[in-house]
Order: structure tokens, then sequence, then C-alpha cells
């Protein structure tokens, strides 16, 4: 019976060849047959704040009106956090402050708003840095301290090391190989403890790096990134099609089973099951 509880986590500025070389954890699972890899296509323009509305309403930049990321303000679309609390369920998120203004409130207050619990929020919990430097390390620590202490049906992880590395030293650098190295240190330790507890999780990114140490543009070192699912409602299996990005917010819908969002597309099964029968406990009408 699939387990309705969902941890998102977006990896941000990850490049999809960087990630297929370098996360041994997440690829360990998929070699095993226990979790399922895809090439995801991001949205343009290849943007951080842009993209964190895409990925969490599943609706397209022109449409939503988050066009770069200079964009303060709060989304005005239906988002996986505003879904799921309208359903009943407890939302939380560890994650950079872009996160919170877009969905409880802009603009951010360091005073204020750094950590909250209100359940009348669409993000009911959360912890939120607003320092690019701010290790990875930590992040995961105030993720698993949501987790325990709050018990959220859907969590979402936002990091950000790769992308400031990335932007340091550029894409294809040792510094930035190292920092996705890093990243998958940490999801060795938290990983089997949350799926223990019964978590569905998602890994991808918002965009890639290019190397030039640059992303906003249509290269596929801009745009295309890896998406992992450690889940039953896929069967576990390396994707042959490309997966377009604004399908991973329906498809985190289904995984929570709350009805997706009026202008979320419908989840395309066969590009996502490449034709492998889903068990008919899991398929939809």
């Amino acid at each position: 019976m699939l387990n309705k509880k969902v941890i998102m986590i977006t990896l941000d500025g990850c490049r999809y060849d960087i990630a297929i070389q370098t996360l041994g954890i997440l690829n360990h699972f998929v070699e095993k047959k226990l979790a399922s890899r895809f090439k995801v296509l991001s949205e343009t323009p290849s943007n951080s704040r842009p993209l964190y509305e895409v990925l969490l309403t599943g609706v397209p930049t022109y449409e939503n009106g988050i066009y770069t990321n200079y964009s303060v303000q709060r989304s005005k679309e239906q988002s996986i956090f505003s879904l799921a609390k309208e359903a009943g369920k407890t939302t939380a998120a560890a994650a950079y402050h872009w996160v919170s203004e877009l969905y409880n409130r802009a603009p951010f207050s360091m005073f204020e708003d750094r950590i909250q619990h209100d359940e009348t929020k669409n993000i009911q919990h959360g912890i939120f840095y607003s320092d690019d430097t701010y290790p990875d390390s930590h992040l995961f620590q105030d993720a698993h301290h949501l987790i325990n202490n709050h018990q959220p049906d859907f969590m979402y992880i936002h990091s950000m090391n790769i992308d400031d590395t990335g932007h340091k030293f550029t894409g294809n650098s040792i510094e930035y190989r190292r920092a996705v190295n890093k990243i998958d240190t940490i999801l060795g330790v938290y990983l089997p403890l949350w799926l223990e507890m019964g978590y569905q999780i998602v890994v991808t990114s918002d965009h890639g790096m290019d190397d030039f140490g640059n992303h906003g543009g249509t290269l596929p070192e801009h745009r295309e990134v890896p998406l992992f699912i450690l889940s039953d409602c896929i069967p576990p299996h390396i994707g042959t099609k490309v997966i377009e990005q604004l399908q991973l917010a329906p498809l985190v819908c289904h995984m929570l089973g709350i009805e997706k969002g009026q202008k979320m597309q419908e989840i395309d099964w066969e590009d996502l099951t490449d034709g492998v029968i889903v068990l008919e406990e899991q398929k939809i009408n």
C-alpha cells in the first residue's frame, strides 16, 4: 500500500551529467532497483526563483508571473503547499528564503521569518536561510528536526551549496564536483532514516550550471537536470524519455494522494513508466 507522505528535495544548480557521475548513493538505489532515475528538461528562464515556482506549482513562467530572481512577491498560483494544506495535510520546508517569500510572506524578514510555525500558512513549519553559503549539512539537520518534531505529510528541502560553488568555480570544476559529491554523502545519512519513517522521496534540481559558471539560458547544461524517485508509485527503472519539469508538481500531488492544481498538467504515465505496468492499486483513472 502506497504511503502518502513525501519529501521533495531540490539540489539547486545540479546539472544532469554531473549528477549521474557523482551522486553515488542515489545511483546505488537505482542500480539495486529501489529507485527510478530520469532526465528532466527545465523550463525557461533557467533561473532559481522562477523554477522554484515551476517545481511547486506546475505553472509555466509566462503564466505564473515569476520571471526573474528579482520577482519578490507571493505566488498567485495553487502550490503543492496550499493544496496539501487544503486537504488537511501538514506542510514543512527547510529552504532558501525565496521559498518563504513565494508561499508565506514577501519580503522575507530575517528578524521574524527565519523560523516559522503557523498552521494557517501554506508552509506551516519552516526553517529558512538567507545566505548562499549556509552549509548543506546544517540544512539537512534543520529538515530532520522538522520531520522528527512535526511529521509533515509534505516536506520540502532546498539546498544551495552546489549552485553557489558552480557560480564561483564553474559547472565542470573540481570544486563543483566535490559539492555534488558532498551532498551525496549527506543524502546517504538521511535517506535511509526517512525511508524507514515511511516517506516517499523525490530528488531533483531547478536548473544546471554551464562551464562558465552561469545558467539562465537554453544550453543543455542549463536545462538538463536529474530526477530520482524512491516510491512505489513508479516501477524502479531508468527512464528513456526526457520528462518535462511541469510534470513534477502534479506527480508529487499524486504521491501525496491529493487533487492536483487546476492549472497543472495531467501526468504522462507512459513517459514516466516507459510502458511498465503500474500496480493495479496504484493506477490512475
